[in-house]
């Protein structure tokens, strides 16, 4: 009896899956991140770019009411998650957070709770590129990713305030106006070491002086006269 003819390997089989060809050469990203108020209505920015200056995606995301810190990282993570979403695996960073480059790179300790669990997952995602690199510039180099960071922000504030029930008072921090950014945040007239009030200790309590008051958290030096 002459041999059953079979079929050819793979006739019939499911083609294998390919993944995507990974790209070989660097791409840019520019990230920022603010809060209107420190915490306050957050957001990031992110502008990522070819080697060739070619825009590959503009990144906008509010973050709810976060502190600019947090803000600041979650920038670095849009860009990292990009990255690696998008199979290219060499990322140059630019931030004009000296704090967080300079967490990542090493060279600052990080000793607040609230970023640590932020530093350690970019540390987890840069693990998983071949080549990663992040400066620091200053707030004009950045414009752009600025500019998506506030737009994040006015979104975000926009979708609380439409929210809000009728007739009904809306949160403070969702509401004041205007909401100073980063760079606009008021001067506080006890924040310089030379500044001098006059005032008395009685029972361990400070008493100031001429109705002026103190904010929240301010170190005091008392000189007897």
């Amino acid at each position: 009896m002459a041999p059953r003819p079979t079929a050819a390997p793979g006739l019939f089989s499911d083609p294998p899956t390919q993944k995507p060809a990974e790209k070989s050469s660097w791409i840019n990203a520019h990230c920022d991140g603010g809060a209107r108020g420190n915490p306050g209505p957050a957001g990031y920015g992110a502008l990522i770019q070819d080697d060739q200056g070619n825009v590959l995606a503009e990144l906008s995301e509010f973050l709810g009411m976060r502190t600019n810190n947090y803000a600041e990282y979650s920038g670095l993570l849009g860009c990292l998650q990009y990255a690696l979403d998008h199979h290219h695996p060499r990322l140059r960073v630019v931030s004009d957070s000296e704090l967080m480059v300079k967490q990542i790179q090493g060279k600052y300790k990080v000793n607040s709770p609230d970023l640590r669990p932020l530093w350690q997952e970019a540390r987890n995602r840069i693990a998983k590129l071949d080549a990663f690199e992040i400066s620091h510039a200053l707030r004009h180099k950045n414009k752009d990713a600025d500019r998506l960071a506030n737009e994040a922000m006015d979104r975000g504030m926009r979708r609380n305030q439409s929210s809000d029930a009728p007739g009904q008072p809306a949160p403070p921090a969702l509401k004041a106006t205007p909401y100073p950014t980063k760079s606009e945040t008021p001067p506080n007239p006890y924040a310089k070491a030379d500044t001098m009030l006059r005032g008395f200790t009685k029972d361990g309590v400070v008493h100031i002086l001429g109705n002026a008051t103190l904010p929240d958290g301010v170190f005091v030096k008392i000189i007897r006269e």
